[in-house]
């Protein structure tokens, strides 16, 4: 009987988050290129958001849109045509900023870029296998320079480093622990991950991020992970956040 009490006390005391009332949100984990998952999961977020009623619906991608998958350059198309038709928004991935500077030249960033599956963005726009093998790191950083439209740049760059929507923050990797919102530096939102990960206390806010990859979909008390790996699982996640209420959405679901 004590410990039916206990366990009672102990879930009175977990915190609820809230998004604020007549907002709905859909935070959107790593899509790495993969153009047909995307348009999978944002047919099925526009399903779900239409039965669930009116509300001031908002989509999040947590960044890392381009490497790995076969068409980072569609991705990117796909979410800029999103982006002129709704209310949403994007944050800036380890990848994306990877990408950015390689774009600009830097050559130690192009290097990781390719260990860390540029590759595949550098032939989703349209440069071919011959051309990307003959061609060193110089001659491949004036190769993206000249084939990535200069919209795709300008539009990647626009990537925030955080949102805050009530009681959620959303990141692309997370946050350092005890630190200030305000002050958390910006390779730790794109980078960081076990002392994260690892930390069970509380951040002022629940977290949702994407960067680290689980099997499944993870909600914990002081986060939200949906990075689902879907370059090579086929499972493209997201979580749809209102009121109280949290939910989650897979390419892998059943029909």
């Amino acid at each position: 009987m004590l410990l039916k009490r206990l366990f009672s006390r102990a879930r009175k005391s977990q915190p609820t988050h809230r998004i604020p009332d007549g907002q709905r949100v859909y935070a959107v984990g790593d899509v790495h290129g993969r153009l047909d998952l995307l348009d999978d999961l944002i047919r099925r977020i526009g399903e779900d958001d239409a039965e669930r009623g009116a509300a001031r619906t908002k989509l999040i991608f947590l960044g890392d849109l381009v490497d790995r998958g076969p068409d980072s350059r569609g991705v990117i198309e796909r979410v800029r045509a999103l982006q002129a038709a709704g209310n949403l928004h994007c944050l800036m991935g380890n990848h994306e900023e990877v990408f950015l500077r390689s774009i600009d030249g830097d050559i130690q960033a192009l290097r990781l870029f390719i260990r860390i599956g540029g590759r595949e963005t550098i032939l989703s726009y349209g440069v071919s296998e011959e051309d990307y093998n003959k061609a060193d790191f110089e001659e491949l950083a004036e190769i993206l320079a000249a084939r990535v439209p200069p919209e795709h740049v300008a539009f990647i760059s626009s990537f925030e480093d955080h949102i805050e929507i009530g009681d959620y923050l959303f990141v692309h990797a997370g946050i350092r622990p005890g630190v200030p919102i305000a002050e958390q530096a910006s390779s730790d939102l794109r980078w960081i991950r076990d002392s994260f990960l690892d930390h069970e206390g509380d951040h002022g806010r629940r977290v949702v991020h994407g960067h680290s990859i689980r099997q499944e979909a993870e909600l914990l008390p002081n986060r939200i992970g949906i990075d689902t790996g879907a370059y090579a699982t086929d499972r493209l996640s997201a979580v749809g956040l209102e009121g109280g209420a949290q939910w989650f959405l897979s390419t892998l679901d059943r029909k």
